[in-house]
């Protein structure tokens, strides 16, 4: 089980195993604090009480370590890892006091040798993942799958009803799993078991609705400048935490707000000129590598720039399914794993800028769904049907048809923004429209050939917020733990890359929720706060552009150099014996795209996606 991971952790391999408990843990070590043996996991705590094994990274371990010291604690230290500084600090405070300090990254397990009992952690926000199973043989648990395919006792099988919600956003959400009876820790929770027989008992130690709430219900009392120097503080502080490491560290830099803010801020902290990291891109509208090239020149970085071409991609689609334990479809995921290979020549710790649309309001449709849906609020039923005409006119029709007006380059992809104005004709609520808005295939059943589908995850529904407010809420607790972190995890991990996202320290994240939409989003500028941080140490002219995203032309790729590769996988009949997809649905989909009928990329690539993972791990689990 450990070995298969060892590309997370390629520097030391160690187990314990206590026969008389049967508690057995494994570990991969990426050495970051402590490259000594002294950091070794999985580690002991002093008082030989607890064991731990643990992923991730405490970034305030040396404040603890002396906080413990004031204690009148006289710990016999063996080394400076913040792994030895979270196992006594359990020890002195207990697991839920200690959670409480730790400021960081973390999925752990622990073995309280004395209570007898197992506990699985994951940090607040969803970093780093965590995955379990019981059955009659137990409890195991793993950071991917396939550690658990290599358990013997462990059957898996594959989980069709998990299927329709991967097909509607492009990821498994929430704590299912594709493989039956493995679920994962939510964020922000700790669950103990008592027993090897125990049923979980789950406690959350943060909440981020709880967060949320507190922040809109006790909003920021000082001015708009104030705000700006306390965005600016905390993230100087945690930038400052974050370049901690023993080994060398850089940041990956697309020329945007978030990275260039995350940046300018190290390149404050750092000695030496930091090392930044972009991907280009050979299709316009796609490509931000001048912009990060500016960026890095004004604040004299040393930055490395790679181009990628659809060959790069083509090559990597094998590799991406081996390393995306579950089935993946946000398609940026190939561009991340690009940059993350790119930075690993040079670094072993790279700081990225994710986080800051789901904490400052920078998604397109954070701005335009709340006046959109306030528009068709005043309208009658029958007129906001009307809408449903946009999708009469192809994606591609409307592409052509904004050019021709010379409206290119000012809405990127207008026909597919459209077609999603178009919802509006087939939703009631709000909530409803922001799960359209999400969506790749709006209604699964139509393309799986069997299987039941779930509708979309259970939401909290009690949030009380105006609509804006509720679309960053469920960002933070979706979108963002299941597509965002997890799609920087496996890539960054899959060449052994340790990643750090500043943005997401959970004081700025509680600060920001107590800050006002109108200081996020100010007339047509949205993220104005963090925009405002970043104009104190780089030009305007210099990120002042409408965003485009991390992405690949998939689209144009699927009709040209990909075409070939795609259409041996949705080969109709192949599909049709494996049982899993509506052979029909997926061969008049592709042939539409291929025809210039519509853009068809997303539900296109969800599909290829699953077929590309399922060709690599069907040897593994039973349909």
């Amino acid at each position: 089980m450990t070995d298969t991971l060892a590309h997370r952790g390629p520097d030391a391999a160690g187990i314990f195993f206590e026969r008389e408990t049967g508690v057995g843990f494994g570990h991969r070590r990426l050495s970051i604090l402590d490259l000594s043996s002294r950091g070794q996991q999985p580690m002991r705590s002093h008082s030989g009480r607890y064991c731990i094994a643990y992923n991730g990274e405490v970034y305030n371990a040396p404040e603890i370590r002396t906080e413990l010291g004031q204690q009148g604690q006289r710990i016999p230290w063996r080394g400076h890892s913040d792994t030895e500084v979270v196992l006594e600090a359990i020890a002195e405070w207990g697991l839920q006091g200690a959670l409480e300090r730790f400021d960081g990254m973390f999925a752990f397990a622990l073995w309280d040798g004395e209570a007898k009992r197992v506990s699985l952690v994951r940090d607040r926000l969803g970093i780093k993942p965590l995955l379990y199973v019981r059955g009659s043989f137990g409890i195991a648990f793993a950071s991917e799958l396939q550690a658990l395919y290599e358990f013997p006792p462990f059957v898996p099988r594959l989980q069709r009803a998990a299927l329709a919600s991967f097909l509607r956003y492009g990821v498994v959400p929430d704590s299912e799993c594709i493989v039956e009876h493995v679920h994962k820790v939510k964020p922000g929770t700790v669950i103990r078991f008592d027993g090897p027989r125990a049923q979980g008992i789950e406690h959350q130690f943060w909440s981020a609705k709880q967060v949320a709430s507190d922040g809109l219900s006790q909003p920021f009392e000082g001015s708009e400048q104030d705000a700006i120097e306390e965005v600016e503080r905390l993230l100087r502080r945690s930038v400052r935490f974050r370049m901690r490491s023993d080994v060398p560290f850089g940041a990956f830099l697309s020329g945007g707000i978030d990275s260039s803010a995350v940046v300018a801020m190290m390149q404050e902290v750092a000695e030496k000129p930091v090392q930044t990291f972009c991907i280009g891109n050979t299709s316009s509208g796609y490509d931000e590598s001048s912009h990060a090239q500016a960026v890095a020149e004004h604040l004299r970085c040393e930055h490395h720039t790679l181009i990628a071409e659809p060959s790069d991609m083509l090559a990597l689609v094998p590799e991406v399914a081996h390393h995306w334990d579950e089935p993946f479809a946000d398609s940026s995921q190939v561009p991340t794993f690009l940059v993350s290979r790119l930075a690993r020549q040079h670094v072993t710790v790279s700081l990225s800028g994710d986080g800051g649309d789901e904490l400052f309001a920078g998604y397109n449709r954070h701005a335009w769904a709340p006046r959109l849906w306030s528009l068709a609020n005043r309208l009658p039923q029958r007129a906001r049907k009307a809408f449903g005409a946009l999708q009469l006119v192809g994606t591609d029709q409307w592409d052509r048809a904004f050019r021709a007006f010379g409206l290119g380059d000012v809405v990127r992809l207008p026909g597919d923004k459209l077609h999603k104005v178009a919802t509006l004709a087939e939703v009631d609520t709000a909530h409803q429209l922001y799960e359209r808005l999400r969506s790749h295939w709006s209604q699964p059943s139509e393309v799986l050939a069997r299987g039941t589908d779930l509708g979309p995850p259970p939401l909290d529904h009690h949030f009380d917020a105006p609509f804006a407010e509720q679309m960053l809420f469920y960002d933070l607790t979706q979108y963002l733990p299941d597509d965002i972190l997890t799609k920087v995890d496996r890539a960054s991990m899959a060449v052994s890359l340790e990643g750090r996202v500043p943005l997401l320290d959970h004081h700025l994240v509680e600060l920001a929720w107590r800050l006002p939409m109108s200081w996020k989003i100010k007339g047509r500028s949205q993220k104005w706060i963090l925009r405002q941080v970043l104009a104190r140490h780089v030009p305007t002219e210099l990120f002042d552009r409408p965003k485009t995203g991390f992405g690949v032309p998939i689209g144009q790729w699927l009709r040209g150099p990909l075409a070939e590769w795609a259409a041996e996988l949705l080969d109709e009949n192949a599909i049709e014996a494996e049982g899993i997809f509506d052979a029909r649905t997926v061969a008049g989909t592709w042939k539409a795209h291929q025809a210039g009928h519509g853009n068809h990329e997303h539900q296109l690539w969800a599909v290829l996606m699953f077929q590309s993972w399922w060709s690599h791990n069907r040897k593994h689990i039973e349909t």
